[in-house]
């Protein structure tokens, strides 16, 4: 899929640490419960770390106790969604639909959510900007 940013792995290299490289560009996973993100109830909008991109508003935001960042719906567009049959699971990859980076998975166990969805996300895919209290 063509994205409306493509760069190559050694350009990401350079802009992204060692760590968000391997969990955005190499889908991996950061270990549960160690993220930035996972308590946090700051007001503001989530964005992709890679590129910028608007994916989840903190209002859709919620305590799912998986160890990681969990949302029940992104901004509508944001989300690329992958059949993911690794590591002997059958689950549902999302990425940034902008750039394409990993950004977790989503799981139909929204824990009672408007949506019945869980988006399970590695918080250091994301960057959160924090809302004007201005």
């Amino acid at each position: 899929m063509a994205y409306n940013v493509e760069k190559t792995d050694e350009q990401w290299r350079e802009e992204l640490s060692r760590e968000e490289f391997q969990v955005l560009r190499q889908a991996g996973t950061e270990r549960p419960f160690t993220g930035e993100y996972t308590d946090t109830e700051t007001t503001g909008v989530y964005r992709c770390k890679a590129c910028e991109a608007k994916l989840f508003e903190s209002d859709t935001k919620f305590h799912s106790g998986c160890g990681w960042p969990s949302f029940y719906q992104p901004i509508t567009d944001t989300i690329e969604y992958i059949e993911d049959n690794t590591l002997g699971m059958r689950r549902t990859e999302v990425r940034c639909a902008n750039c394409g980076s990993h950004l977790g998975h989503v799981f139909p166990d929204g824990y009672g959510t408007p949506t019945g969805d869980r988006y399970c996300i590695n918080s250091v895919s994301l960057s959160l900007e924090p809302a004007d209290n201005a």
